[in-house]
């Protein structure tokens, strides 16, 4: 049986989906709801079989209709890609890569080795976005990102993936703080202080979030920043306590004055994984990413 799939029809299942309503689908889709109604049914038809569960409460996928959704998010958004590496192109641009990494990856270990693989390719541009792991694992299986750095316990699926760095996340306290003297400290434990935290909109503030969601206790976030460095000042200055990657933290503790305490917490040490799709498919520059990628994760990563 010849299936065929138009586009249109493509984003309005995804509208659908996102929306579990026809009619909100129809107007995401900027089309009348008898034509959505009309689409649905002639792809129900070519395809034989329902896709969608009708309802007083609205509409719901059915398992092939859910299948459906995701291979269409996956074409949606290599479309996207499409249209901005050919813009990309007529501005003489010959390349480009996608990578979506965790906090910790981002803001430590990731500019030394884009900055190289920029200087040496400097006709392909990079597109480099914070997420949560989770998010970065969907992304790279829904085709929206080419590499991902994740790290902990997540699942990756069928995705492919290597070994990158290990970093553990420690509670950064002002010199002389009572838990300075600590061993360690279950993060349970640091939610009697105040804390000084990152912007909401960053990965390991959503991380900490749900750790603390989990123990039904929040977090008594009295100060939120943009970066390590200005957290540890912020510390330094006995506004609160935070949880911060130690790499961030060790660098920093040179020249402020806080302390560091590990946490006794499984979650708190964290093995990065590049993860990518299938590294033979990705293009040659993008190859040649993931490779400066496991040259730094082996210390091999020329300096300059």
């Amino acid at each position: 049986m010849a299936m065929h799939f138009d586009l249109v029809d493509l984003r309005l299942m995804v509208h659908i989906a996102d929306a579990n309503s026809m009619t909100r689908g129809a107007e995401l889709s900027f089309i009348s709801l008898p034509a959505a109604s009309t689409r649905i049914k002639n792809l129900e038809e070519g395809i034989g079989t329902k896709l969608l569960f009708r309802t007083n409460q609205g509409v719901t996928l059915t398992p092939p209709g859910q299948a459906l959704v995701t291979h269409a998010r996956a074409v949606l958004g290599q479309i996207e890609h499409l249209r901005g590496d050919m813009q990309e192109y007529v501005r003489g641009i010959k390349g480009h890569v996608r990578v979506f990494a965790n906090t910790t990856s981002l803001s430590e270990f990731l500019p030394p080795v884009l900055r190289h693989f920029l200087r040496c390719n400097p006709d392909v541009n990079i597109d480099l976005r914070e997420r949560l792991s989770h998010d970065i694992v969907r992304a790279v299986m829904d085709g929206q990102t080419d590499i991902g750095i994740v790290a902990g316990l997540v699942r990756t699926e069928d995705l492919e993936t290597l070994p990158y760095r290990r970093d553990r996340l420690v509670l950064v306290v002002p010199q002389g703080h009572a838990l300075q003297a600590e061993a360690q400290i279950d993060f349970a434990d640091t939610l009697a202080f105040d804390h000084v935290g990152l912007h909401e909109s960053s990965a390991i503030h959503a991380f900490l979030r749900q750790a603390s969601d989990q123990l039904h206790k929040p977090i008594k976030q009295r100060i939120q920043v943009g970066n390590f460095e200005t957290a540890c000042r912020m510390i330094a200055s006995g506004v609160g306590v935070g949880v911060l990657p130690e790499s961030a933290a060790s660098r920093h503790a040179q020249a402020m004055a806080i302390g560091i305490v590990p946490l006794s917490d499984a979650w708190s040490v964290r093995e990065m994984q590049i993860c990518m799709r299938r590294r033979e498919t990705l293009p040659a520059f993008a190859q040649e990413l993931v490779a400066l990628l496991v040259a730094d994760a082996q210390g091999r990563l020329d300096p300059d």
